[in-house]
């Protein structure tokens, strides 16, 4: 018996020579291939979502009464040793805000050649 591949179940449907035993056959095995990818997919993303739960955490326990900016606390995740972005860090606390789990504001800070700039800062609230 010849092995039937792939490319012939799909030219015998375009060529309506099909043979309904095979063609249910190859759709029972691409349904299982599916149901594992998706699996496989599903433990990836619980995975990634436990890893950001953990750096969400770990900002969490940086933030006290003292205002900072996400670069200061990205900067001092770096100086741990942390591979994060100033990006990372800003998600992390804008979704400790939408929480209501720490205060975000303005501040007035010096900035380059004596002008002073804005930037956000977090502290744990009032």
């Amino acid at each position: 018996m010849t092995k039937i591949t792939e490319r012939d179940i799909y030219n015998s449907i375009i060529d309506g020579t099909f043979d309904v035993n095979v063609l249910v056959e190859f759709a029972t095995k691409k349904l299982a291939q599916l149901d594992h990818r998706n699996e496989k997919a599903k433990e990836r993303a619980a995975a990634k979502r436990a890893e950001g739960d953990e750096l969400t955490e770990k900002i969490f326990g940086m933030i006290t009464d003292e205002p900072q900016s996400r670069e200061d606390i990205a900067n001092a995740l770096i100086e741990e040793g942390l591979d994060v972005t100033v990006g990372k860090v800003g998600y992390r606390l804008s979704a400790l805000v939408a929480d209501g789990r720490i205060v975000k504001a303005e501040a007035t800070v010096p900035g380059d050649e004596g002008k002073a700039r804005r930037v956000v800062v977090y502290t744990l609230g009032e």
